[in-house]
């Protein structure tokens, strides 16, 4: 089966004070119809320009896609034109935004928001328009949704801004969903309540969902594969039950650690010690050489590639060489 999104050996590049750094080296995805892959990882791994070089946003200057090729239902992304790309976005792959204060227009009323985006891919009245913006705001479980659609974002709950976003974003019935970190800043009941909704949303609608976050908890209810990503690169790859269950790279093998564990005596939080390197400082080896307990000599000279050693893929040296 053919992937609805396929993007490989994609490379983004950025113009820095210190010379063009890479921010994605040689990264590979796919997703397909109805399937939800989880995108893991810190803050400064990569997830979000994944999603934005994917959705043509990488903004240029100072950033550009230097390589690789992006794949939506077979029709290549790199190359169109962004006309092109202004059509595909919200009818074909929508993508909800990680803080929805910042992405939500403030002087427009958030109905009017859902409604300029059904009016210009499915050709249709304001009024049809509003009608369908308020059976969507019902759809995604926001209260008198006549009233609220009159509302300003600002007048909204963070949680009630999220399902404006989800709304906007199935408006025309995207194939491909990309939700980055859709529940940040939220409490864990709306967090569950979100999941919720985009798994119903998926059953009613058959997308694929890309979704990007830190959260092990997250991939552990949502996702039917797992990419982890650091430095700019996919580390490991496999189904959410092999990488949480038997992580192999040390760096997923941290992730799982740091999810506390109720009742079972150790009440300390874990933590994987150091940082994300600075991209402009990232050397010839493993970029989480640094910050690992197996590193050896080969690990600070040269890159590891992701390599199926024997269980799922994974990028990593000391798998390799069983060290680990």
């Amino acid at each position: 089966m053919s992937a609805l999104l396929d993007i490989k050996d994609l490379r983004v590049t950025f113009n820095t004070r210190y010379g063009e750094v890479t921010a994605l080296d040689s990264v590979s995805l796919h997703v397909n119809e109805g399937e939800t892959l989880g995108v893991v990882g810190e803050s400064g791994c990569g997830k979000s320009i994944t999603a934005l070089a994917t959705m043509g946003l990488i903004p240029s200057p100072p950033g550009r896609i230097a390589g690789g090729s992006i794949a939506l239902n077979g029709e290549e992304l790199t190359s169109a034109s962004e006309a092109r790309l202004r059509a595909l976005r919200g009818a074909e792959i929508a993508m909800i935004f990680q803080e929805p204060m910042t992405s939500l227009n403030p002087v427009f009323t958030v109905g009017a928001q859902i409604a300029e985006a059904i009016m210009l891919h499915q050709k249709v009245s304001r009024d049809t328009a509003m009608k369908d913006a308020v059976a969507l705001l019902d759809r995604v479980g926001i209260p008198s949704p006549a009233e609220r659609a009159r509302d300003y974002p600002h007048q909204l709950s963070g949680g009630m801004r999220q399902r404006v976003m989800i709304a906007m974003a199935v408006s025309c019935r995207p194939k491909v969903l990309i939700a980055d970190e859709p529940t940040t800043a939220l409490d864990v009941t709306v967090q569950a309540q979100i999941f919720d909704l985009l798994n119903e949303i998926q059953r009613e609608f058959g997308a694929a969902i890309i979704l990007i976050t830190h959260d092990m908890g997250a991939i552990s209810e949502m996702a039917d594969r797992v990419a982890v990503m650091y430095a700019g690169r996919v580390i490991e790859e496999a189904s959410a039950d092999s990488v949480l269950d038997t992580p192999q790279h040390p760096y997923a093998r941290g992730l799982i650690d740091c999810i506390p564990a109720l009742g079972k005596g150790d009440t300390a939080l874990k933590e994987i010690p150091g940082v994300v390197p600075p991209l402009h400082l990232l050397g010839a080896g493993c970029a989480f050489a640094a910050r690992c307990a197996h590193a050896n000599a080969r690990c600070l000279s040269e890159k590891p590639q992701l390599i199926n050693h024997g269980h799922h893929p994974s990028a990593c040296h000391a798998v390799e060489e069983a060290r680990i």
